[in-house]
């Protein structure tokens, strides 16, 4: 493995410079107007592997471009195949007021490199390339066999790549799959991210009067749909932060003496993430820590609220309508559509009179979770280690990452997450950046995994 090594390390300001290059593809999903860039994006990536060694390929979709890169040109029946999965499609950069620096112009400061894509996702796959790549230039034979699945469509639902698996499901078959697209508490603290929390979302729409009404004349007479939902949100979580919607809670598994203890050890410093977070004072659900509340508890959050005038000055009116955009996460054991429909029961059950209720269910996600102790994550752990040089410790994310469980159902083999993202990278907001150590290690945890995964394969 040393060559291997001596290489990621002697090449390591090269590999940032063709990240930046990666990076300045504005390649936003959300937006039809980068289309073109995606592309484009596509393309570069497909070259850049080939010119590494893979054999790769572009596969259209009816969105935006897969991008499939092997380490083989023929699968052996005899060699262990994991896939690598990421995505090259980045969150939109607004509000582009609060970057200190364009979102698409690379710019490292220390060691950090400040760039839109940069930790979300392309610098955390790019490091597993790079890996790939030093085996290939030291001519040091890869134990196993190894496809790149990296899409576009990741940051607007993964719409095409669930029929893309299915479509190609026989050559994608294989022993594991590695994802690299959370985070890590610290750089002495790398971590294996066991858990994932699934999401169901739901709009509510209050209906009332057929317009909007003159405040002075019909006020007082007519119930007020924004006071009504108000009234209806506020009842759905009391003053502990504790969800109130009857049956909410019940398929919840409690977290066993070993998680808790697993969760204990990832750092934790109050007043520093109060300050982080901007917030005076932490809040949530009574008989859990922080860091429980936010990655092994279920949520119900207000993500969007409007209602009636929102311009400059005063309208005096009664709205017609009110409307929240809601979210809840979900832990392993609750299912999306039962929390849905326990959702429309109870609203239902307490809406006012004098409006009429509608709640459209939106996207959903089962929460995610593989055994912390399986061989594959002995594995990982083992790798992490010899990586970053620290113990590793077990991480139940808060967020979700609906694909892994249609990687589950189509494939049939479980992901081993391993995130590179640090706290502070603002992935999703202004000033996004990639830490470049993390990058350093995580190019050698890509290189130290496949012997140990292999030799979980072939037990």
């Amino acid at each position: 493995m040393q060559p291997v090594l001596d290489f990621l390390k002697k090449n390591e300001e090269w590999f940032v410079q063709e990240l930046c290059d990666y990076i300045r593809y504005p390649s936003i999903s959300a937006q039809p107007e980068h289309k073109e860039d995606l592309v484009q994006c596509a393309r570069w990536l497909c070259a850049h592997c080939e010119g590494i060694g893979l054999n790769a390929e572009v596969f259209e979709t009816p969105g935006n471009p897969i991008v499939i890169a092997r380490t083989y040109l023929e699968r052996s029946k005899d060699r262990p195949h994991f896939l690598v999965y990421g995505h090259y499609d980045v969150q939109q950069p607004e509000p582009l007021e609060l970057g200190k620096s364009p979102p698409f112009e690379p710019r490292i400061e220390g060691r950090s490199l400040f760039g839109r894509g940069a930790c979300d996702n392309k610098g955390q796959h790019f490091a597993h390339l790079k890996a790939v790549e030093a085996y290939l230039k030291t001519g040091t034979e890869i134990p196993c066999d190894i496809t790149f699945l990296i899409e576009g469509e990741e940051e607007v639902g993964c719409t095409n790549l669930q029929p893309f698996l299915q479509a190609h499901r026989e050559e994608l078959l294989c022993d594991a799959i590695v994802v690299s697209d959370t985070g890590i508490p610290s750089l002495r603290h790398p971590a294996l991210t066991y858990a994932l929390r699934g999401i169901t979302a739901v709009e509510i729409t209050v209906h009332g009067p057929s317009r909007d009404l003159h405040s002075g004349i019909y006020g007082g007479a007519v119930q007020n749909p924004a006071m009504a939902l108000c009234q209806l949100l506020v009842g759905l979580r009391d003053k502990n932060g504790k969800v109130t919607i009857p049956g909410f809670y019940k398929d919840v598994v409690p977290l066993s003496a070993f998680e808790k203890k697993q969760l204990a050890r990832i750092p934790f410093k109050e007043k520093e993430l109060t300050e982080f977070l901007g917030v005076p004072k932490l809040f949530g659900e009574r008989g859990f820590t922080a860091t429980e509340r936010r990655s092994a508890r279920p949520t119900f959050e207000i993500n969007g609220l409007t209602s009636g005038y929102q311009g400059d000055g005063s309208k005096t009116i009664v709205p017609a309508w009110a409307r929240a955009k809601v979210t809840m996460r979900l832990v392993p054991n609750q299912k999306p559509e039962k929390i849905t429909a326990l959702v429309q029961k109870h609203l239902k059950k307490i809406c006012p009179p004098g409006v009429r209720l509608e709640v459209a269910a939106g996207h959903g996600g089962e929460a995610y979770m593989v055994s912390p102790t399986s061989p594959l994550a002995k594995a990982a752990l083992r790798s992490l280690k010899a990586a970053f040089g620290c113990e590793p410790i077990l991480l139940r994310e808060g967020g979700s990452i609906p694909i892994v469980n249609d990687f589950k159902r189509i494939l049939g083999v479980d992901t081993i997450l391993l995130g590179l993202a640090l706290p502070d990278d603002n992935p999703h907001s202004p000033n996004e950046k990639f830490d470049l150590d993390a990058f350093s290690k995580g190019m050698a945890l890509g290189a130290l995994l496949w012997p140990e995964l292999t030799s979980t394969a072939r037990r």
